[in-house]
């Protein structure tokens, strides 16, 4: 059985399965409460409760879920999953790194945690203007699809504005993305401005952010330059200044 339940914040679904889980159950309750949720291009946060009493899924159900979960590959913002079923916790941490999203798996004991971590920020993108055209973006945490969406409304503003860009990306504080969808999120960022930074400064002591010179020297048409984080202010006053 599927219980979908009601008053959740807004952009949120709840849902408790219990017992044995039927394609009925599937096509009465989740199906068409996804379906409605995205039906205006959005996201969804979803929380799924399996037990206590869970007995398991008949195959089509097993089914439908795959279908489901494949129709909307793009539309979860993040998932929780709060249950004790051994199997299936361990099922879904071994899938949860080619989640377009991220995931979560909570014990039944750890519900409010569950609800908390659906609503709360897991990364910010902040934007500082520091120049007529230069622009510091800092990313902090593991960031989302939504942060890094948003940091693109930002950026393309500034951009209309300045007329151009030079790049301050401060990645002292970042600790990567949450999902196959926010790295892939921020790869179109990067697609979609490409030609309009003249000068990028990457700061950062991760070895693979040490390698951003030459990586983005390849997909970006600006000369890019990456500084230890000790060195944040030299790389400020070479994006601000032109200092070598």
């Amino acid at each position: 059985m599927i219980e979908e339940i009601t008053g959740r914040p807004e952009g949120t679904l709840e849902f408790r399965i219990t017992g044995h889980v039927t394609s009925d159950d599937y096509d009465r309750v989740i199906t068409p409460a996804i379906d409605r949720a995205l039906e205006d291009g959005g996201r969804v946060r979803v929380l799924i409760q399996v037990g206590p009493g869970f007995e398991g899924y008949s195959p089509e159900a097993a089914w439908d879920d795959l279908k489901l979960g494949l129709r909307h590959w793009r539309g979860f913002d993040r998932i929780a999953m709060v249950t004790d079923t051994g199997w299936l916790r361990g099922a879904i941490r071994g899938m949860s790194f080619l989640m377009p999203c991220p995931v979560m798996v909570f014990g039944l004991d750890g519900l409010d945690d569950a609800r908390r971590w659906l609503q709360e920020s897991l990364g910010t993108v902040h934007v500082t203007e520091i120049g007529e055209r230069q622009l510091q973006v800092a990313l902090h945490g593991k960031l989302d699809t939504q942060s890094i969406a948003d940091a693109e409304t930002e950026l393309n503003a500034f951009i209309a504005r300045a007329g151009g860009l030079e790049l301050l990306l401060d990645l002292r504080d970042f600790d990567g993305w949450q999902g196959l969808g926010a790295l892939g999120e921020h790869f179109g960022l990067i697609r979609d401005h490409y030609r309009i930074p003249s000068r990028i400064a990457v700061v950062g002591d991760q070895s693979w952010q040490r390698l951003a010179e030459q990586v983005m020297s390849r997909f970006v048409d600006a000369e890019v330059k990456h500084y230890k984080a000790a060195d944040f202010e030299a790389a400020k006053a070479w994006i601000v200044g032109g200092e070598q």
